[in-house]
């Protein structure tokens, strides 16, 4: 490394017990009796929570709709990035924060209306849910409804030069897999998305 001008960063390289993990991409790797768990690491669900926390203050004065628009963006990215590890306990986590959010940004916009009336202008029943912050036209995606779809294990005899095939049809098969996974999610049976 040092031939080529590359140095290892004091600060992002520790050597640690697997027992107490480390962070990597955003994901925490840890062994829990014995078993490897990867989640989603706390700096991640710091970042992402205050990203949504801004946008809501940044579009403030903004159409429901178009707030809407503007977090879909966040939540799904956010939960299509981490949909391959154990994200459930995280999503919901983070689902919440976003209703606390979204609910400070609702009373602070008619502070003198009371709690009845801030939820039947917001949230609306649709489907099985009875707090589903919509409109006519947008719905805000919750994490929640984005199923976890392991990464199969991977042929470490293939070479991703020599062997192209074997990493296309593999990538093909994850697509499948997910989309199987989603259509036969809660939220998709219901119909909980269409509009």
């Amino acid at each position: 490394m040092e031939k080529r001008g590359l140095k290892l960063s004091d600060e992002k390289n520790v050597i640690t017990n697997i027992n107490d993990g480390f962070d990597f991409l955003g994901w925490n790797f840890r062994k829990f009796k014995g078993k490897l768990l990867i989640q989603p690491s706390r700096k991640s669900k710091q970042k992402v929570t205050k990203s949504l926390s801004r946008t809501v203050k940044y579009y403030h004065e903004a159409s429901q709709e178009l707030l809407i628009k503007k977090l879909n963006q966040i939540t799904r990215g956010w939960a299509e990035y981490h949909h391959c590890v154990c994200a459930k306990k995280t999503y919901a986590l983070i689902d919440h924060r976003l209703w606390g959010i979204l609910w400070k940004w609702a009373k602070r916009r008619h502070p003198r209306k009371g709690r009845k009336w801030i939820k039947n202008r917001y949230w609306h029943p649709k489907g099985n849910r009875e707090w589903s912050f919509r409109t006519d036209k947008a719905i805000l995606y919750q994490m929640m409804d984005m199923p976890i779809v392991r990464i199969r294990s991977l042929n470490l005899k293939k070479n991703p030069f020599l062997d192209s095939e074997y990493f296309e049809h593999r990538r093909k098969q994850h697509k499948k897999d997910k989309e199987t996974a989603y259509l036969s999610s809660t939220a998709a049976l219901s119909g909980y998305y269409a509009l």
